[in-house]
Order: structure tokens, then sequence, then C-alpha cells
């Protein structure tokens, strides 16, 4: 180890000797006991930033015990304040994610613990402003914790959110996209879109992250309908552009869902919004509508794609054209190929 931990501890002689026998050939407790009694150490000293520097020393990394379990024994006003005081300390870090592991350990004490909300929302807080990104299982742990409160205690998503402000915190952005995204990681679409329609009551905007978890996942779930309603709604009420490889996921669930009127819509809808549609789409919609045999609807697309430059693959025009001539529009059939012949030259 580059840095002792004997210098680690020096500022703090309460528990310095104890950390030296941490890292002794003889033990005489575990060395996950030997972790806590130091952290709680560093607690009773006030000496919080010590605390970073304590779990980045040791090799200790337990899935079972938590160095801040002693926490458990203080009332819920001395836990939250000393979790603040923690907080408020890791900030001036550097580097910022210096204090990861503690964030790490502290959230998942939090949301185990009997009064998870609002503490826990506030510990997420400042890991993502750090720069840190928490461990995968917190996504379950959260949106368990947020589902089982919602229904304890009949809350609104605005009231959950605003619960933040009675421990001196402010809800933002990015912790209602982590609330979000972990709500879509269990398929609770239903919660996350309440959430989402709920930001702005809590004073802030939904951005293209927010909206973009909640389709992702109506797109898996082959939810047309609800996707349909919330695209639209992120474009006309939100005013956001939504990003082309979003537009294209989109398309494919319709696709998927053989759904190719609705796709045709889509398109039409995003065009008139003047959201730029990238190449890929068109050809998906396209092919949507020739798999339903709806070769004039194909021609109609083929004929938009055209008036934004876009060429269809050759074996995509020759089916348009068959499936032209097959249901006798050899009329439109010749605009077309007079549109790409254009195109070409």
């Amino acid at each position: 180890m580059a840095v002792s931990v004997a210098k680690l501890c020096k500022p703090i002689h309460m528990f310095s000797s104890l950390f030296i026998r941490f890292s002794s050939p003889v033990h005489t407790i575990s060395s996950q006991q030997l972790l806590e009694q130091s952290i709680k150490s560093a607690v009773e000293a006030k000496s919080y930033r010590q605390i970073a520097d304590i779990l980045n020393a040791s090799k200790e990394i337990s899935q079972a015990a938590n160095p801040f379990s002693f926490l458990s024994s203080f009332h819920q006003e001395d836990r939250t304040k000393i979790i603040d005081e923690i907080l408020q300390s890791f900030i001036p870090l550097r580097p910022r994610n210096h204090a990861q592991r503690a964030y790490t350990y502290l959230l998942s004490f939090t949301l185990q613990g009997p009064d998870p909300l609002p503490l826990s929302l506030a510990i997420l807080q400042r890991t993502l402003r750090s720069g840190c990104s928490p461990v995968p299982q917190t996504h379950l742990l959260l949106s368990s914790v947020w589902i089982n409160q919602r229904k304890e205690f009949g809350h609104t998503v605005v009231n959950m959110l605003m619960q933040m402000h009675l421990i001196g915190y402010q809800p933002d952005g990015g912790v209602c996209n982590y609330l979000i995204s972990s709500l879509c990681k269990v398929d609770q679409y239903e919660e996350a879109v309440q959430v989402l329609r709920s930001m702005g009551g809590a004073g802030f905007v939904p951005d293209l992250d927010s909206f973009g978890s909640v389709i992702g996942l109506l797109c898996q779930l082959r939810k047309t309908k609800n996707i349909e309603e919330l695209m639209k709604e992120m474009v006309s009420k939100f005013r956001l552009s939504p990003r082309k490889e979003l537009v294209v996921t989109v398309l494919k669930s319709m696709r998927a869902n053989k759904d190719a009127h609705k796709a045709v819509e889509m398109i039409i809808f995003l065009e008139e919004m003047d959201i730029q549609i990238g190449f890929e789409s068109y050809e998906l919609v396209v092919e949507t509508c020739l798999e339903s045999n709806l070769f004039v609807l194909a021609g109609k697309v083929v004929m938009r794609m055209t008036n934004k430059g876009f060429i269809p693959y050759i074996k995509v025009r020759q089916k348009v054209f068959d499936g032209l001539a097959a249901v006798g529009e050899l009329e439109f059939a010749y605009i077309l190929k007079k549109k790409f012949t254009e195109l070409n030259s």
C-alpha cells in the first residue's frame, strides 16, 4: 500500500492505533469489525473526510456487512444529521470520486434501513453530483423503497420528492432521472410515467434522458399507444427534439407490432414539428408498410423520403415498384422512378 494506514489516520489519535493493528498479521477481531470501528471513531471525532481515506486504504469489501451499520443505533434525527455532515464534508474532496466507496456504503445502508427516504435521495444526489455512478444494485433497492413507501403512505410523487427539503436538500433532475431509470429497470413503467409527469410540480422540467428511459422501456414492452402519447408530449409540450436513435427504437417497436399506420403518423408528426429524421427511420417505415402489403402507403413514405434527399435501398425500391404495379398504381410507380432519377443525376 503506497500510503500507510497509520499516516492516513494520524490526525485522529483515537483510532490510529486501531488501524495500525488492521494491517498487522495478528488479528484479535475481524478486519470488517476493525474497519467499522475506525469509521465509528472518525464519526465520533467529526473527522469525516478521513472516512473516504479509510475506506480507500482498506482492502475489505463486504456485501454482507456495512461499515456504517453502527449508525442504526442512533436516533433518526441524529443519524440524518451525521450523514448530512459526512456528505457536506465530501464536497471539497478532490478528485471528486475520492468518496465513491463511502457513497456506495451510505446509500446501501440508508436504502436498507427503517427510514430510507428522503435521506437516500440526498445521498444519491451527492453521489451523482460527484460524478460517481451508484452500483447497479441501487436501481432495485431504490425502486423497491419508492414503490413500497408510495403504497404505504399514499403520498404523491411531488410530496415524496419535496420531502428532501425537510433535511436541507433540493430535489433535482439528476435524482428524478435516476429514479425513473431505476423504475424502468424493474419494468415499473406506470410509476416511471408518474414521476416523469410530476417533475414539473417539483420545480424542474423533464429532459431527453427523462423521456428516453420511459419510452425505451415502453418500446421493449411494445406499448404503442403509450409510446405515441409520450413522444407527442415530449415534442409538443416540452419542445424537445428526440435523439435519432430513440426515433429508430420507437419505429422498430411499431414495426414489431405491425402498426404501419402509427409508424407513418409518427413520421408525419415529427416532420410537422421540424424534427430531423434520419434515413434509417424512413427506411424502417417503408419496410413496415411493405410487410403489411400497404404498397400505396409505402410509396407515399418513399415520396417523403425523396423530398428530404433520401433514396431507399434498391431492393426496397423494387418491392415498392412491384407492389404498386400489383395494385394498379403504375402512374405512381413511374412518378417515384422519375424522382429517383432526378436525385441520382
